[in-house]
Parts: C-alpha cells; structure tokens; sequence
C-alpha cells in the first residue's frame, strides 16, 4: 500500500502533465455508462413490477448513489443503498424483488468480465497463484487468502451456510417469498425484452468503459490502444472478483504493474496512471452520489435511511402473520 500513496503523491506532483481535454473526454464517456447501467436497471425493474411506475432518474440517481458509496466502502456495499432508495420510490416494491435485480443486472458483466479474463490467461499477462502466493505482487490484498487456505476456506463455507440457513427460514415463514424473489428473475422469461431492454444498453456501457480506459490512458501519457486498453480492463475485472477494498486500490495497482510488464513503460508511470485513473473516477462517481443521495434522501447520513428499510423488514412478520403483504404497506421514507 505504500507504493500506491508514492503514486498518489507522483500523480499530485505531475499534474501540470495530465491531458487535461483527454480526461475530461474519459470522465465523460464514464458518465454516459453509468446512465447505459442505470437505464437497463431501470428496465428490469419494470419488467418485476408491472404495475408500478418506475421512473428513470429516480433509477439513475439510486443507482449512481450507489457507486458512489461503492467507491468509498469495500464488499458492495453501495448495493445496498441502491435498493434503500428504490425501494421508497416504487409504490409496491419490496426487498425479496428487488435484490435478484440487481443479480440480473451483473449476469451480462460476468459474461464479458469472463471472457476478457480468458483472453488475457491466454495472452500469459496474467500472474499464477504461485506469483502472488510468493508476494511478487506489492498491493495484491489476497495474500491473507492465499497464505492461510483452510480457514479462508472454513470462512467460506460457515458464511455460505448462513445465508442458505436465512434463506431456507425466511421462505418458510414469510409467505409469499419465493414468489416475490422470482418476480426479480421475470425479464429473463422474456428474452426479446431482456436483449432489447437490457443487454443493449450493458452492451453499450462497455463500449463507454473502454472508451473511458482509452481517454484516460491518453490522458496519462500511456500507449492508447486496443490492446493496453484490454490490458487495464482486464486488471478491472480481476480486481473486483474478491473486493476486499474499496474499488480494489491496491489491487489494480499491484496487478497493473504485472500485466504491463513485457511493456516499455516505467512501472511509476503505470502504478501512477492506475492511482490517477481511480482518483478521477472515485471523486466523479462520489460527487454524483452525494448530489444523487442528496437530493433523493434529503440527508447524507446513513442511519437515516438504513433504520427505516430495518423497521420495515422487522414488521414484515407480524404483517404476514394477520393476512397483509409488506409489500402492501407505504415504505418507510427517509426524513428531511
């Protein structure tokens, strides 16, 4: 971690350097993906709840306010926030449908993240679990992990169980559950609505993310091509697969250093061009979240909006028992 702070304080001290033109062109591209994501969001949602009205920016602003807090806090927790704030702006919506969502909205993600993956382990520019095993790799925040397998795995295991175990009694005693959660999956009956509606625009948001690497290497003075460009992406996708750390820092500089190498380029310019990007796109994805949060929740504070969505869920029992569906009842909305 301290060679990426010797970053950060490289890219502090170069920005006079930075192509300023190229990394407004970058962030910008980056923007018109968030919107690409958020409106095929949007389109599921709408396909699980048909009798409701869901609009786009309320959509688009759960969603960047999302990111935002993905970008400060590690294990997803901006998803959360995504379906606090969706839930109190469609009339009729409830947790058990809307969290598959967001499920549907990564499987075209995995499916490209994967094979970006697949190239690079053929191009060899990915590292061998025996290279970050031996701690080649400064940054890597998997040696834990790796150094300590049978509890990693032990952890594993015991958290799988928990959820299976919640999973198994909420069914149970929560009526309706299994019909709200597929309700979630209800576009993926209907692929001509899933392609249209969905995978067009996730196809387009990753035209903008590369689009956005593209700009951004530019930006930094790096080669811009095709394939540093597939380089970066595929140090993305692999950073975000155990995300230990906020937007995987540490992990994308140590692994851009690796897959870069057979390149002619300073390893301080890459660790510096990796600090750079992630610098830019967290304090754009944080300002458009705080605004988002903002102007949606009428506060920045966190408990204002997650006790309500928790005294709801603690009320969904009692409800189930007299005969009423939680999903019947107003939300809970955050006060001003």
């Amino acid at each position: 971690m301290s060679q990426v702070v010797d970053a950060a304080r490289t890219f502090f001290d170069q920005l006079a350097a930075v192509g300023w033109t190229m990394l407004g062109i970058g962030l910008a591209f980056h923007l018109v993906r968030l919107v690409c994501r958020s409106l095929a969001w949007r389109n599921i949602l709408a396909a699980s709840f048909p009798s409701a009205t869901v609009k786009r920016m309320p959509v688009f602003g759960a969603y960047v306010a999302g990111v935002g807090l993905n970008s400060l806090a590690p294990a997803r927790a901006g998803d959360v926030l995504k379906l606090v704030l969706t839930r109190a702006r469609i009339e009729g919506s409830n947790y058990a449908t809307l969290t598959p969502t967001l499920i549907v909205e990564t499987l075209f993600d995995s499916v490209v993240a994967a094979g970006i993956l697949i190239w690079a382990l053929q191009q060899n520019v990915l590292p061998a679990l025996n290279v970050l095993h031996s701690h080649r790799l400064p940054g890597i925040d998997w040696y834990w992990p790796l150094n300590h397998p049978k509890p990693a795995i032990v952890i594993g295991v015991v958290w799988v169980t928990v959820i299976v175990l919640l999973i198994v009694i909420w069914s149970r005693r929560v009526k309706g559950f299994r019909q709200r959660v597929a309700a979630g999956f209800v576009i993926l009956h209907d692929p001509k609505r899933f392609g249209l509606g969905v995978l067009t625009w996730q196809a387009l948001s990753w035209v903008f993310r590369a689009a956005t690497v593209f700009f951004l290497l530019r930006a930094f003075h790096l080669p811009a091509t095709a394939y540093t460009t597939a380089l970066v992406l595929s140090v993305q996708s692999l950073s975000t697969l155990l995300p230990f750390t906020p937007g995987g820092v540490g992990t994308q500089q140590g692994l851009i250093v690796y897959v870069f190498r057979k390149q002619p380029i300073k390893q301080s310019l890459l660790v510096s061009f990796s600090v750079g990007m992630q610098i830019a796109l967290t304090v754009l994805n944080v300002v458009l979240g705080l605004i988002a949060l903002a102007t949606m929740a009428r506060t920045l504070r966190w408990k204002q909006l997650v006790v309500p969505a928790r005294e709801e869920l603690e009320q969904a029992e009692p409800l189930e028992r007299a005969g009423v569906e939680p999903a019947d009842v107003e939300p809970a909305r955050p006060s001003g």
